[in-house]
């Protein structure tokens, strides 16, 4: 086990290159398992995440190859293997692999989904929609298991806009008999990657990116190659790190697009945006005003900001208030904040964040992803040294970090946990 140590204080500047999207790299790699060739992703990050599916598929019978940021999935072996726990329980996203599965073997077998603590996050609209395509679903000691003599296509109306019951629905939806529609689908632009790459794998989908998604089911997909958008939230991150600690920050490879509730509100904060065709530049001003921010389905303000944002808000003057209005109990990385010198406070749904504050190094824990970038970010802003705990998470979503942040001048380094500190980080 490692800690992650930030000397903090230091503005940084130069240039950042984003990574693959992350949350599309969870879909698209279970989508590979419904061709009957090989299927090539290029661009795809570095995590964790992305090496645990990459193990699933090959627990299946696949043949995987996995260098330079590009992966090689020959699914013609595969075979409807269960998968009850073992590296399913170490990712959220592992539910995709109930769409595909069911979609190419008419059966499956996965235990229930792991990845971070954010409450209760139910994925009652996905068994809804194999339900729909006429999917027997039951619960047995800890796993779902999925039958199906064949699926046939059909309206689904998700009563919640779900990003994972859309993308599940549409895994298990292509090679189905006939017509389906999702009515109330989910808009993020990762879903639009999911159906490009299943488009030129041969599936017929309209409408990814509305609210209404037409599949038209077909007999067989084929491989192809496709390189994966950028990763929104992790560029996302290095704007608010730019805009807390940095002196000029240029991030490459973005879709400013993707990012236009975010942009929004730092320029609403006096922070400097330029917005290029694949570039953005953000430099701060000299007093931040404080923003209220509520978290939205896209195209509102993406809950997986959320976090980072709100360390940023202790440098701004006068008080902010984040709602989110996603997922409620994403709120740990507060204490961790206060740790540090922050001064909020929580209320319901809702965090008050009053500044501005001069935050200070401490010894802090990450509980979940974006509540570590939360903390680099403030390790970045402190006075001092910063230890952080919990990398596990943080290695889930981002790609070579210590790396890209050295590269802007940063001080960080990773060190080994004592035996001491690291059986004290299990009691804890």
């Amino acid at each position: 086990m490692e800690k992650l140590k930030i000397a903090g204080g230091y503005p940084l500047k130069g240039s950042i290159r984003v990574s693959g999207a992350k949350n599309s790299a969870v879909a698209l790699i279970p989508a590979t398992i419904l061709a009957d060739s090989p299927v090539t992703i290029e661009g795809l990050p570095e995590i964790s995440d992305v090496e645990i599916l990459k193990g699933l598929l090959e627990e299946i019978g696949g043949t995987v190859t996995f260098s330079d940021n590009e992966m090689c999935v020959d699914p013609s072996t595969m075979v409807s293997m269960p998968l009850p726990n073992g590296r399913v329980k170490k990712l959220r996203a592992s539910y995709y692999l109930m769409g595909a599965m069911l979609g190419r073997f008419k059966k499956a077998v996965i235990g229930l989904p792991g990845g971070c603590h954010l409450g209760p996050r139910p994925i009652d609209q996905h068994i809804k929609g194999f339900e729909a395509l006429g999917a027997q679903i039951t619960n047995e000691q800890g796993a779902i298991y999925l039958r199906a003599d064949e699926l046939r296509g059909a309206k689904i109306y998700l009563d919640v806009v779900s990003v994972g019951a859309t993308i599940n629905i549409m895994l298990a939806a292509v090679l189905a008999k006939g017509r389906t529609t999702i009515e109330n689908a989910a808009k993020e632009p990762e879903i639009i990657d999911v159906a490009t790459l299943l488009t030129n794998m041969g599936a017929r989908i309209k409408g990814a990116g509305t609210d209404i998604i037409r599949i038209d089911g077909v007999e067989s997909l084929h491989g192809c190659r496709h390189t994966i958008i950028p990763d929104r939230i992790e560029a996302g991150t290095f704007m608010v790190l730019a805009a807390a600690a940095g002196d000029g920050i240029l991030i490459d490879n973005v879709i400013p697009q993707h990012l236009e509730s975010l942009t929004a509100k730092l320029r609403e904060m006096g922070i400097s945006v330029e917005t290029g065709d694949d570039q953005i530049f953000v430099s701060p001003g000299p007093k931040l005003k404080t923003v209220d921010i509520k978290t939205l389905v896209y195209p509102g303000f993406p809950t997986d900001l959320q976090q980072p944002f709100t360390t940023l808000l202790t440098k701004a003057e006068g008080s902010a208030v984040v709602t989110d209005t996603i997922y409620g109990a994403r709120f740990k990385h507060i204490d961790e904040l206060r740790r540090m010198n922050a001064n909020i406070k929580v209320e319901g749904r809702s965090a008050i964040v009053s500044g501005p504050v001069q935050l200070q190094g401490a010894k802090v824990k990450a509980s979940d992803l974006r509540a570590g970038a939360a903390l680099v970010i403030a390790g970045l802003m402190a006075e001092g040294i910063t230890e952080i705990t919990g990398l596990e998470h943080i290695d889930r979503g981002y790609s070579n970090l210590e790396e890209k942040l050295t590269g802007l001048g940063a001080t960080v380094w990773r060190e080994k946990l004592t035996p001491e500190e690291a059986e004290q980080l299990k009691s804890s």
